[in-house]
């Protein structure tokens, strides 16, 4: 009876927790639309707040009109026009404290990670962490610069170290190009080795199982 269970888990488990992270981005974009159509029922006559309201309780809409607007921004942006308009749009966010240093920090990490020129996150390799010996997975994103640069004479390489099982969260190191050893998994296999903590292969196969490690010899 405890095989077929486990048959059975195997085989639901990766369908309910893909649910599950589908089921919470839908909540979290129809949260923002909400938010948005309650900011906007605030300053519009009565009679359209009671319209806006009633396009809250549409399920999925605020998702659909969401990835919409992302779909229209992206093309507007992606014209001359569009490139002035976001100029200025930045020059108005730069001139206001507090935002300009909240704005201009997440604008210079979403431009690096997501740009289609930029190197952050297109390389998966190997490095000897925490100590000599021990090896673990890695991503480059790029080469120290300014100052941090000016004190590393060899060439070094900036790295993230994700945690394992939760990737979001990790350790940034800089480390000469020559202990780096370069993968040739895609950073999507990488990735999916370190959330398995080893037990899915690059492959996608199952990790090769290992003999138990014999007990010291007592003297």
């Amino acid at each position: 009876m405890k095989k077929y269970i486990i048959a059975g888990l195997l085989v639901w488990l990766p369908l309910a927790i893909t649910i599950w992270v589908l089921a919470w981005v839908v909540g979290l974009l129809d949260g923002v639309f909400q938010a948005l159509l309650a900011l906007a029922g605030a300053v519009l006559p009565a009679g359209a707040g009671e319209a806006l309201d009633r396009l809250a309780h549409v399920p999925g809409l605020g998702v659909l009109l969401l990835v919409l607007t992302m779909l229209l921004t992206g093309m507007f942006v992606a014209n001359f026009v569009g490139q002035w308009w976001l100029r200025q749009w930045d020059r108005i966010l730069g001139q206001i404290p507090i935002v300009k240093s909240i704005y201009n920090s997440v604008k210079q990490v979403s431009d690096t990670l997501f740009s289609s020129s930029g190197q952050a996150f297109r390389e998966a390799v190997l490095v000897q962490y925490p100590r000599q010996g021990i090896w673990t997975i890695a991503f480059v994103t790029g080469k120290p610069g300014g100052e941090v640069a000016a004190h590393l004479s060899d060439d070094f390489v900036s790295l993230y170290v994700p945690t394992t099982p939760n990737p979001t969260s990790g350790f940034f190191l800089m480390a000469p190009r020559a202990d780096v050893r370069v993968l040739a998994m895609s950073v999507d296999e990488a990735l999916k080795y370190i959330i398995s903590m080893g037990v899915v292969g690059p492959d996608g196969n199952g990790s090769p199982s290992i003999q138990p490690i014999p007990a010291p010899v007592q003297n």
